[in-house]
């Protein structure tokens, strides 16, 4: 049995799986925590990386990784680290992303150029807004990498990258499958920096210096959809940290209002995506303000009905990346004395979260994405409350599969994939099938959600 192992080092931690190459039976687990924020000394990321595989890789053949999408690692000629690495949640460069994309002919010729409108998160935005502020340090920086660039350097030192991760860089078109060269100069004032070599999708990396072969790697949300194994009429809502909406599709997408952001996949596909900042915090933090523990959340969160007695939350409470509302806080609406209860507040805050991510699968719908199901994955997707919602709010069936480390086990069957040259047929099991019992009540939810929007923010 050849065992290969996947890496996700996301925002909060590292976790690895261990699995056979053939079937991806994951053998053994590590995980180790990384430091809480919006920037990060990439050192920790290696520490936790270190941490979490100890003792696991001994008899492993291959290594894949997998990590948050869009952070800038810049680097000078030494490759020291220039600055801590802005990380996806950084939202200091919403104005720089706004600038950029006017001094590229606008929202429309943006799209078509890199395949999506750049907003804060994009490592283009976080490099136009160094060149702006820190014009001192930006004057060092010899390379830009990505977090998962900078952990396969490490491993093997080799600068490389996949398409799915550098198609959210923002200098780098999925249609044509090459860096902008002109959009990365436009944001850094002139100057292009080097980049990583984009790798194929079963194209190794190289080696690590005991010999295991590393792949390519890619972003967390490719990774993602390669260890679900997603096919058409399959779309993809992550509650983590983020959410995000994903689907495959055989073309790619450029869409001038910003809501779908056009990156490729890891397979060779494109990954039509939409995200958004508020996802389970929203779930942690309103349980936080009623003081209680998530099991109990879920508890009040299921006594409510359905619309919980219109009461809606627009949940915005770290701003928001989808729709642009870098700004924005969250917002309660609807509330009266007969409904102010802590069962009616945990569903509406269930229900606002779940409607801001049904919203992105209207935009995949809209683009020609065929949608038969949602498969609901993430730490949220657990969640009772979630799980009784969530059909009703997409109005298709739902799919949960079995929790596993989706990212990492992506990232394995990447390692899978360069090892033998074939991509192999791992197949899911435990997965739990959810139907709507109720059709017209997501569709009220829905709607009062539209108008609360509208009140708050305008059409």
């Amino acid at each position: 049995m050849s065992l290969v192992a996947g890496v996700d080092s996301s925002t909060q931690s590292t976790k690895v799986v261990v699995c056979d190459s053939e079937t991806g039976q994951v053998v053994r687990e590590g995980r180790a925590p990384h430091p809480d924020g919006t920037v990060a000394d990439p050192a920790e990321w290696w520490h936790a990386l270190t941490t979490a595989t100890a003792g696991l890789l001994d008899d492993v053949a291959g290594i894949g990784i997998a990590a948050q999408q869009h952070g800038l690692v810049a680097l000078n000629e030494r490759g020291e680290v220039v600055r801590p690495a802005l990380l996806w949640n950084d939202n200091r460069s919403a104005q720089a992303a706004a600038d950029l994309t006017a001094e590229l002919g606008g929202a429309r010729a943006t799209a078509a150029a890199i395949g999506s409108v750049p907003v804060a998160s994009f490592t283009v935005s976080k490099l136009r807004w160094m060149a702006e502020h820190e014009p001192e340090l930006a004057d060092r920086v010899t390379d830009v990498l990505l977090p998962h660039d900078w952990l396969t350097w490490r491993l093997t030192g080799e600068v490389v990258t996949d398409r799915g991760d550098a198609s959210g860089t923002g200098y780098w078109s999925p249609g044509e499958g090459r860096y902008r060269e002109d959009v990365l100069a436009t944001a850094f004032g002139g100057r292009t920096p080097r980049t990583p070599r984009v790798l194929g999708p079963a194209e190794p990396a190289g080696r690590t210096p005991d010999g295991k072969l590393v792949s390519a790697g890619t972003g967390d949300n490719m990774g993602a959809a390669l260890g679900l194994a997603i096919g058409p009429g399959d779309v993809v809502v992550s509650l983590g940290t983020s959410g995000t909406v994903f689907a495959s599709a055989e073309h790619p997408s450029a869409d001038p209002t910003g809501t779908i952001a056009g990156f490729a996949d890891a397979t060779g596909r494109f990954l039509p995506l939409v995200c958004t900042l508020n996802a389970a915090r929203v779930l942690t933090s309103t349980a936080a303000l009623l003081g209680v523990e998530m099991a109990e959340f879920d508890r009040l969160a299921c006594e409510a009905a359905p619309g919980a007695d219109d009461l809606v939350l627009l949940p915005y409470l770290d701003g928001e990346r989808t729709p642009t509302l870098p700004d924005a806080s969250g917002t309660l609406l609807g509330l009266r004395r007969d409904n102010m209860t802590p069962q009616n507040l945990a569903r509406a805050a269930v229900e606002g979260m779940l409607c801001g991510l049904a919203t992105g699968v209207d935009a995949l719908r809209e683009q020609g994405v065929e949608v038969r199901r949602v498969l609901l994955i993430g730490g949220a997707a657990q969640s009772e409350a979630v799980q009784v919602a969530a059909p009703q709010v997409f109005g298709v069936p739902v799919t949960v599969p079995a929790p596993a480390e989706y990212v990492a086990r992506g990232a394995a069957r990447q390692a899978a994939w360069a090892l033998t040259g074939q991509q192999p047929d791992w197949h899911l099991a435990g997965a739990t099938e959810l139907e709507a019992t109720d059709s017209s009540a997501g569709e009220r939810i829905r709607h009062h959600h539209r108008e609360a929007f509208t009140q708050v923010h305008g059409g």
